[in-house]
């Protein structure tokens, strides 16, 4: 599924206006290599150290402008916000996408860590929370500040093992992302997502940990690398209380992909939750409309809930998924 195959909007679904009338502000912050990474920033004006900040982790090549209204929502809600793009896409977008190798390891290891720091030092005595949307949720495991982070809620997140994809349309999926992008992406040295309606125009490196077809992060080529230089992934670093949402309609976050993403983070307390659109009274929900202002009033409390409690509240819909 792409941002093309969202689900159109029925009358029930009506997207709500922004919760505030403030706007994020705009930033730049060099990553530890030297890359400079855009983003933007929700903050009130007086501090307190009892504000939690929350950094929001993007999916695979989608900007970070398409959860400003949730961004919103949280800062209504009592909370600084940050959020931000991977190097190649949005604000981190550099003149040409061609040679650079950008990572899905870079992106974890190099930009989410960036944005760790900062909200170490900018919201200084403040809880670090992080929310990470499909690979973002992944990411949130690869920074080596893990241990930052007081309270983790992902939403669809794993890392595209095509055997989790749902049987329904795994073998599509296969020939979307495993093969076709592959291809294209050596003849133009990135891949054009753009051009072709299929997410944002995404780096060479993050196109092979995508596409390399093995169930193991450790095994992806940038996988890989941090596991030999490091000897271990940083993933059990995050000692946070985690909530893995998914959607019964997601193709990616079937309940192998999601239990394969939070088998990683051995350190955290983990809670899966499954959806289905009929909990909330919907038709359809799947991969990317989780963040849309329509579920406002029936998605978004789940999450709220637990950045500030660490809990599910006794009414929320669906069911935890019992873990092996």
């Amino acid at each position: 599924m792409n941002l093309q195959d969202m689900p159109s909007l029925t009358p029930t679904q009506t997207e709500l206006p922004l919760t505030t009338r403030v706007s994020g502000q705009p930033f730049n912050q060099p990553a530890a290599d030297g890359f400079v990474l855009g983003g933007f920033t929700w903050r009130h004006v007086s501090p307190d150290t009892a504000r939690p900040v929350v950094i929001i982790n993007a999916a695979t090549s989608v900007r970070c402008r398409h959860y400003s209204r949730f961004a919103d929502y949280l800062f209504a809600n009592g909370f600084d916000v940050i959020t931000y793009d991977y190097r190649g896409i949005g604000e981190s977008r550099p003149a040409s996408l061609k040679g650079l190798e950008a990572s899905w390891t870079d992106w974890g290891a190099l930009d989410f860590e960036a944005m760790l720091k900062r909200a170490e030092h900018e919201f200084a005595g403040q809880p670090i929370d992080v929310v990470g949307h499909s690979f973002g949720g992944c990411a949130a495991g690869l920074g080596a500040s893990g241990q930052l982070i007081r309270h983790l809620v992902t939403v669809g997140a794993q890392f595209a093992y095509w055997r989790d994809y749902a049987p329904a349309h795994r073998w599509r999926m296969f020939g979307k992302w495993h093969v076709v992008m592959p291809l294209i992406t050596m003849i133009y040295g990135y891949f054009p997502g753009k051009r072709l309606g299929w997410l944002e125009d995404t780096p060479a490196g993050v196109v092979r940990d995508w596409s390399t077809p093995t169930a193991r992060y450790e095994k992806r080529p940038s996988g890989r690398l941090i596991n030999a230089t490091a000897g271990r992934l940083p993933f059990a670093a995050v000692t946070a209380k985690t909530l893995a949402i998914s959607i019964s309609d997601d193709p990616y976050g079937t309940i192998p992909a999601i239990e394969r993403l939070l088998s990683y983070f051995t350190s955290s307390s983990r809670t899966h939750l499954r959806i289905t659109p009929e909990d909330i009274g919907e038709a359809e929900v799947g991969h990317f409309a989780f963040f849309r202002s329509a579920y406002q009033a029936t998605l978004w409390p789940i999450a709220l809930s637990w950045l500030q409690n660490g809990e599910l509240a006794p009414d929320t819909p669906g069911r935890t998924v019992p873990r092996s």
